[in-house]
């Protein structure tokens, strides 16, 4: 009779076991990378004897540019992922994140306008400028994949890479109609290289937004399973959708203002947490906040070593691995696609 009652529990447990032990590296690896991206730059200045010693030069350095740089990419990594785990949960598609439902190309339309009208505008109201941008970006593909008929696995975000395209390509046309196509790429550039103390403390607003995701957590579970069941269990659907979208929109923003652009983190993250742990919102954002931090700190310094002491663009890793993540979950998954 014990055995009978304790059977179901104890199935579990090597799961668990090795869900805690996955967590544990995660963590661990953060903490090397971490340490490894504080000591890895142009200058040799800052070492960890140099810093034993109290050497002046390398505690300046240090906290003037190697902590905020490292900070600033655990913050990227952690809000991006999350900001591709809601957004697969508002359209219930496993391919979709800001950069292939355009939303990016969205918000870097809402860069090319601020730039041309308003050229000295503070970094808050042109990120709330851009927020606005994105936002509506959001709100378009929702409103285009309500009309398509078939939505298959790969059809949602070619749907979005499609819209993305003609809002790039416009954007393009103007900012070289008007000659700040160099301009506009210093800014969507996905680099860290600028990033310095004053400069990235905007990605707090980033953090924000994910510990309302993580409030909000449990909603975002039931919405992922469809607007009749949420409907039915009394949540109110469209609310819940309008939170994610602004969750979506405002870390959108707030990376590119501070970084530029880094495509598939928000694709890839959200996917191999799901084939660890499963789709619950609320038990993945830790381990979807872990995993990203851990890809955008690995990527930046195999970009700072590939050509040292010079630097390739952040972007440049990030969407050479990540597309190859990407190519990987497509083959995984073309079993399941119809």
């Amino acid at each position: 009779m014990r055995k009978t009652l304790t059977a179901p529990t104890s199935t579990p447990a090597p799961a668990r076991t090795r869900r805690t032990w996955v967590g544990v590296l995660i963590g661990a690896a953060l903490v090397a990378l971490a340490a490894v991206s504080l000591l890895i730059g142009a200058s040799n200045d800052v070492s960890v004897s140099s810093l034993a010693k109290g050497d002046g030069d390398a505690l300046f350095l240090l906290a003037a540019s190697r902590i905020p740089r490292t900070v600033s990419l655990v913050l990227v990594g952690a809000s991006l992922g999350i900001a591709g785990l809601i957004m697969q949960m508002l359209v219930r598609n496993k391919f979709v994140e800001p950069s292939t439902t355009g939303v990016t190309e969205f918000a870097v339309l809402g860069m090319l306008i601020a730039l041309v009208f308003w050229p000295g505008m503070p970094i808050l109201p042109r990120m709330a400028f851009i927020s606005l941008f994105a936002l509506a970006g959001t709100w378009i593909f929702l409103r285009i994949i309500r009309f398509v008929p078939v939505r298959t696995l790969v059809l949602v975000p070619l749907v979005g890479i499609m819209l993305g395209g003609v809002v790039g390509a416009a954007t393009t046309f103007f900012a070289y109609r008007l000659d700040l196509l160099q301009s506009l790429g210093q800014w969507s550039q996905g680099s860290f290289a600028t990033v310095m103390r004053g400069r990235y403390e905007f990605l707090w607003v980033a953090v924000v937004m994910v510990v309302i995701a993580w409030l909000a957590a449990d909603r975002f579970s039931v919405i992922g399973l469809g607007e009749e069941f949420a409907t039915n269990l009394g949540l109110d659907f469209r609310r819940v959708v309008a939170i994610g979208m602004i969750i979506v929109a405002v870390i959108t923003a707030c990376v590119l203002v501070t970084a530029g652009v880094l495509p598939f983190l928000g694709l890839v993250v959200p996917n191999i947490v799901s084939l660890i742990i499963g789709d619950n919102v609320r038990r993945a954002i830790p381990w979807v906040a872990g995993l990203g931090s851990v890809f955008v700190v690995a990527c930046d310094i195999i970009a700072r070593v590939v050509r040292f002491p010079y630097e390739i663009p952040l972007s440049v890793v990030v969407g050479i691995v990540g597309a190859g993540l990407f190519l990987w979950l497509l083959l995984r998954r073309r079993g399941r696609v119809h």
